[in-house]
Order: C-alpha cells, then sequence, then structure tokens
C-alpha cells in the first residue's frame, strides 16, 4: 500500500528526517544491501530471522533482530517510506528516546505475537511491519484528522486508515495459506494500543501524548504552509514582471507561445490568491 501525506510534505526545510528515524533506515538499508550483494541471505534467515521453535528453545535476540531484515527490496521500500513519514512526526513530538522506545515495543509484540501463534509451525518472519503497524496506529490517534491519500489518489482521514488496516490485517490474518506475517502486523497495533492506553493514564491518547509539542508541530505546520505559499506568489510575481517588461520591450506578440501560457497561469494564480 503506498501511502502519501500532505502534512510531512510541508515540513519547514531541514525537518524531514529525525534522527532515530533516520538511524533504523541506515541500519535497515544497510542489512539489505549486505544481504543483498554478498549473499548473506540465508545466514542472516537462519540466525537472526523469527522461526519460533528457535526463538523457544532460547534465541531470544530473534524478537528484535528480526525487524532488521526484509524479503525484498519492495518489502523494506514501503516499510522505510512509512517509517519515515509516520516515525518522523512522532519522533518530534515525543523525543527521541520515548520514540525508540515505542518503535521496539511494538516491533517486539508483534513478533512475540508471530511467534505465539505459531509455536509449532515451520514458519518464519522477518521486516519491520510490526514496529510500522504500531507507528501508524500511534499517528492515527496524534493526527486523526489529517489527511492521507492511499496510492497518491484515495483520501481517508489517518484514524479511519488504522480502522480500515486494522480490519483488513484481521480478516487476513485467518487465511492459513497466507505467506504474509498477519499475526505480527496485529500484534503491533494491539501493543501499541495497549502501551498507549496505559501510558495514557485514563486521559485521552491525544492530550496525554501530544501535549505542548503537538501544538509547537501543528504551529510550525501553518507557519511552514504560509511560509511556502508566500514564497510561491512572491516568485511568480517576479516571473510576471519579468513577462511584462518584456512586453514593453518588444510587444504581446514578442512572447513566445510558453511565454505567454505562463504569462496567463500567473494572471490566474494571482487572481485566485487575491479572492481569498
Amino acid at each position: 500500500m503506498s501511502l502519501y501525506n500532505r502534512q510531512l510534505n510541508f515540513v519547514p526545510a531541514g525537518m524531514a528526517w529525525t534522527e532515530v528515524v533516520k538511524f533504523l533506515i541506515l541500519a535497515n538499508v544497510t542489512i539489505f544491501v549486505a544481504q543483498s550483494l554478498f549473499g548473506l541471505e540465508s545466514i542472516f534467515y537462519m540466525n537472526f530471522a523469527l522461526f519460533p521453535p528457535a526463538f523457544f528453545s532460547g534465541r531470544l535476540w530473534q524478537i528484535v533482530t528480526y525487524m532488521f531484515l526484509h524479503k525484498d527490496i519492495t518489502h523494506i521500500l514501503f516499510n522505510m517510506i512509512a517509517l519515515w513519514m509516520f516515525g518522523s512526526a512522532l519522533e518530534r513530538i515525543w523525543g527521541s528516546k520515548e520514540f525508540l522506545k515505542y518503535y521496539l515495543i511494538t516491533g517486539i509484540g508483534g513478533g512475540l505475537c508471530f511467534a505465539l501463534m505459531n509455536m509449532s509451525q515451520v514458519a518464519f518472519t522477518v521486516g519491520a511491519s510490526g514496529a510500522i503497524f504500531g507507528l501508524l496506529l500511534a499517528f492515527g490517534v496524534l493526527f486523526s484528522e489529517e489527511i492521507i491519500y492511499i496510492w497518491g489518489i484515495v483520501p481517508i482521514k489517518a484514524k479511519y486508515l488504522v480502522l480500515l488496516i486494522g480490519g483488513i490485517e484481521l480478516l487476513a490474518s485467518f487465511n492459513a495459506d497466507s505467506h504474509i506475517a498477519h499475526f505480527a502486523h496485529l500484534g503491533g497495533l494491539i501493543v501499541g494500543y495497549i502501551y498507549l492506553k496505559i501510558k495514557g493514564g485514563g486521559k485521552t491518547f491525544a492530550s496525554h501524548f501530544g501535549g505542548d509539542r503537538l501544538k509547537e508541530w501543528n504551529r510550525k505546520i501553518k507557519e511552514a504552509d504560509e511560509l511556502r505559499e508566500a514564497q510561491e506568489i512572491e516568485r511568480i510575481r517576479q516571473e510576471l514582471d519579468e513577462l511584462l517588461d518584456k512586453i514593453n520591450r518588444v510587444g504581446l506578440d514578442g512572447l513566445t507561445t510558453k511565454e505567454k501560457e505562463r504569462l496567463e497561469e500567473a494572471r490566474k494564480f494571482l487572481i485566485d490568491k487575491g479572492k481569498k
């Protein structure tokens, strides 16, 4: 599922990445490149993928290491895009320490849920999806009204996206032939919900986990929107002035077809902005 979020595309310059998100993406990509280029996939999977019988036999590290392995380019690409998009906003609000703790807790919770549901099965799982689903849940709570575009086309509010994906994963978990670790996804959602509920102490999630940082984030988003719009208006005005200067020198017929089109577009843009 491809997701596009308007809010994270209008952040102030230099705020598109946060430290823990950057580190997690770098770690995942480095491991994926290493296993792909040097043929280490079988070694990595044998030792670090989450294989329930091995995990319950003492290979406890697998509950963490599985999160840093991915099957193919599509798998890691979607997970890392979601990590950047949802994780960056959450880390800025919570702080790096709280964000990393939540990421690991939901990832471990998702892995444990998968392991418990597959204790005697010859099955293993890899990927950051359990933690990613935990991030999606938290984003849906804190930015519940934010519009997200599925495949860049279909708009849906974050809170409804969480419910939709949760429902899809629940139904998909009944398909015994599926090769996707739906229980890890559900585990990330469930553990994330429990964690937020406990930490919330009876308060609403948004008020407890957002607070002043959430207000500050929304203020910066608004300021960034206004700055970007002002810069765009100024750029178009400058372009319009240059075109008008050329008209004064050579006349309207001296403009190229492209310049005439830009003149009309600039005129309409400034008229529309003037009406608002």
